[in-house]
């Protein structure tokens, strides 16, 4: 017999041949009153609604005079739609608690695509503003491209503005660490910003960094001021000296000789260099190998290194051995700025002595004559002969002293501040500790006034009047509060 299956549920099945025996009808009735659930005669009934639930179209209907459907309860019957459908409720239902890796792993990898977009797009506005800033400006002469690192430092900030203002394209690199307040070095790399010098946060010994600049610009020239400067402060923080003056210094020449062009480099030594010499004024052929402090170490390491560099990539070196600068935008561990700011708040200041109540002095130099002396050593600078890390022939390798060749007593720096804040300075006088200060500096400029065409113009007291009113300006005589020196220039 074939099975039919019904296309309403409870409908009934369809009636039998009129032909069919009395015998056939009795037994299509009884067996159509067993489906429903009834007995008795057959009697005409109304049909049932249909009964919606998917599950029963699935029974069959055996349609045939000789056979019946098999009686079933109705308890069977609903068992039976219910164990079906919370069957198909499990099964079909969607599984909230976690989502599929598949699933995870194309969310995870749409916003590894969404970083790396953002990413390019702010190295690409990075390496636009590298290059835009490392661009001379057209008509200006000798059109240099200079990365200055140090560039929110005293001397870096005041170099960086002077090239810009003469047209030269500036980049500027600076850590912007701790050693002294953090803010000036922000204030100072602001005046930079306004005057069209990008200074890249970052430090010289991050290689990658380095290639990237590289990469961004071809420079001419590199001036690298950045170092840890202070004498004093490396009783404290010894690595950090080596750190910055050692490793750094290898780290930007490594960058220099492997750039393509190879720049020029001018970097900044140090007076302390000289140590415990004793021969005045100080020369660039006299001793240096008795170092009086680490500080000094480092930078006589440092001028060794620039040897190697030299000798073996064909780098182009200038090293510039400054004596004791000062003036606007300076910093506030050298003594003339203390000075100052303790006069003014009415604490002591400490001055020492030499032995025998000797007077310590100074070769004080004004930021503006050492700035004068770091462009004319770059545009001096003979050009490197290196290519793509190998040497092609000899380079140059200079050192100068730049100084003021007019030593002062510390006294009398002392005295020109009281007469030029209008206060009396609190003086205790103690014996020099042996700490890494020397008694005495002196430079020789004869070679750099030579070579470089370097005269210093700025007397002592007209370089600390000039400190002075960019000082009571910046801080405020009596509030504290910063004010507007708008200008990078000392002048």
């Amino acid at each position: 017999m074939k099975p039919i299956i019904s296309s309403h549920l409870d409908a009934p099945p369809p009636m039998a041949s009129s032909s069919s025996s009395s015998s056939s009808a009795a037994a299509a009735a009884s067996s159509s009153c067993s489906a429903g659930g009834g007995g008795g005669n057959p009697k005409p009934k109304p049909e049932k609604p249909p009964y919606n639930h998917p599950y029963h179209r699935l029974l069959p209907r055996w349609h045939h005079h000789h056979h019946h459907v098999p009686s079933l309860s109705k308890l069977s019957i609903w068992s039976f739609f219910a164990l079906a459908l919370f069957l198909a409720l499990f099964l079909l239902s969607p599984k909230p608690h976690a989502p599929s890796s598949s699933s995870s792993s194309s969310s995870a990898a749409r916003e590894e695509r969404r970083r790396s977009l953002r990413a390019a797009a702010a190295a690409g506005a990075w390496e636009r503003s590298v290059r835009a800033s490392a661009a001379p400006r057209r008509g200006a002469p000798g059109g240099l491209s200079v990365l200055v690192t140090g560039a929110a430092g005293f001397v870096g900030c005041h170099a960086a503005a002077a090239l810009r203002r003469r047209g030269d394209g500036v980049v500027g690199l600076d850590s912007f660490n701790d050693y002294y307040d953090p803010s000036l070095k922000r204030a100072r790399a602001a005046l930079l910003w306004r005057a069209g010098v990008f200074v890249v946060e970052g430090d010289i010994n991050d290689a990658p960094l380095l290639r990237k600049v590289f990469d961004a610009a071809p420079f001419s020239h590199v001036l690298h001021l950045a170092a840890q400067a202070g004498v004093r402060h490396a009783l404290k923080n010894p690595s950090s000296y080596v750190a910055s003056n050692v490793n750094g210094l290898v780290s930007l020449l490594e960058a220099c000789r492997s750039a393509d062009p190879q720049p020029a480099v001018v970097w900044a030594s140090s007076s302390s260099v000289y140590g415990l010499n004793t021969r005045t004024p100080f020369s660039e052929s006299d001793r240096t190998d008795r170092p009086a402090s680490l500080y000094a170490a480092t930078k006589k390491a440092g001028e060794e290194i620039a040897h190697v560099y030299n000798h073996i990539y064909g780098l182009s070196i200038t090293g510039l051995r400054f004596f004791t600068v000062y003036g606007p935008w300076g910093r506030p561990d050298m003594a003339y700025f203390s000075f100052t700011r303790d006069i003014l708040r009415g604490k002591p200041i400490t001055v020492f002595e030499g032995p025998g109540h000797a007077t310590v002095a100074r070769d004080f130099t004004y930021i503006d004559d050492i700035v004068r002396g770091c462009l004319a050593a770059v545009d001096t600078a003979g050009k490197s002969t290196g290519s793509r890390g190998k040497k092609r022939g000899p380079a140059p390798l200079r050192v100068y002293n730049l100084g003021n060749t007019a030593p002062v007593p510390v006294a009398e720096l002392v005295t020109i501040l009281e007469r030029l804040l209008k206060a009396k300075a609190i003086r205790k006088v103690v014996k020099m500790p042996r700490n890494g200060d020397v008694q005495f500096t002196h430079a020789n400029i004869s070679l750099a006034e030579r070579e470089l065409g370097y005269r210093p113009t700025t007397n002592l007291h007209t370089g600390l009047k000039k400190f002075v009113r960019w000082y009571l300006d910046y801080y405020g005589k009596k509030s504290g509060r910063h004010g507007g020196a708008g200008s990078i220039s000392a002048s």
